[in-house]
């Protein structure tokens, strides 16, 4: 069933795609597969899809790395909260953090990047900055008014590359309103990639600029019930 849903979603995003003048290759579909074992993930990867996204470290850690080792071209990305003294370990593991959001991450992030690049073969994480665009206490992410002084900051005291903005809007809210701005703040600071929509309205993003669409349950199904906390 997860391979009807996953043709679905894509013939889904070609539409908005068509529907919006922009070629279907400019949006990259992140299959979000936290929670789901291993087991739900290879029918999805075996049907064509390499994206996929977590958010935990080390949930990631239990699953992926068997499954990057067996199948060619697969590409994980962080799009959960990060700790700080989870740097390490995400640098190492993921192709792309989603939820840059605060100056000490942001030291982390930039040692362990030091470190690992004294290896030939390393690849730096593709960054975003997580935007809160509906300031809501309980979420992560930099406050729309921080946000371009935040970006200026990652680059010149931490000499970290940010190439995009990645944005969860209030769940009791219409989205456009957010992605709109989230797009507005990538634009005038010459950000390229927008991380923006999931399964409800990931068309509405598109429609706004959206090059990342981060989508589960319109993949996977309900999402079971995750119990362990992240150490």
């Amino acid at each position: 069933m997860t391979t009807a849903n996953l043709l679905q979603v894509r013939t889904d995003i070609a539409r908005a795609c068509k529907d919006a003048d922009r070629d279907p290759a400019s949006v990259t579909l992140i299959a979000v597969s936290k929670t789901f074992p291993a087991e739900d993930i290879v029918p999805v990867i075996e049907a064509g899809q390499r994206v996929f996204g977590e958010n935990r470290v080390q949930e990631a850690k239990g699953k992926w790395p068997a499954l990057i080792e067996r199948y060619a071209g697969v590409e994980l990305h962080l799009i959960g909260p990060l700790q700080s003294n989870k740097a390490k370990e995400a640098v190492a593991l993921f192709d792309a953090i989603h939820s840059v959001d605060r100056a000490s991450l942001c030291e982390s992030l930039a040692r362990e990047i030091d470190k690992a690049g004294k290896d030939p073969a390393f690849k730096a994480p593709t960054l975003f900055v997580q935007i809160n665009t509906g300031a809501e206490p309980q979420k992560a992410g930099i406050l729309p008014h921080d946000a371009d002084d935040f970006i200026k900051t990652c680059a010149q005291t931490y000499g970290l590359k940010i190439a995009g903005l990645m944005c969860i809007p209030p769940v009791e809210d219409a989205p456009g309103p957010h992605f709109a701005l989230t797009a507005k703040i990538a634009q005038r600071n010459g950000l390229k990639l927008l991380s923006m929509g999931m399964s409800a309205d990931f068309a509405d993003a598109i429609a706004l600029g959206a090059t990342h669409v981060r989508v589960g349950s319109a993949i996977f199904g309900s999402r079971p019930p995750f119990t362990a906390a992240e150490p």
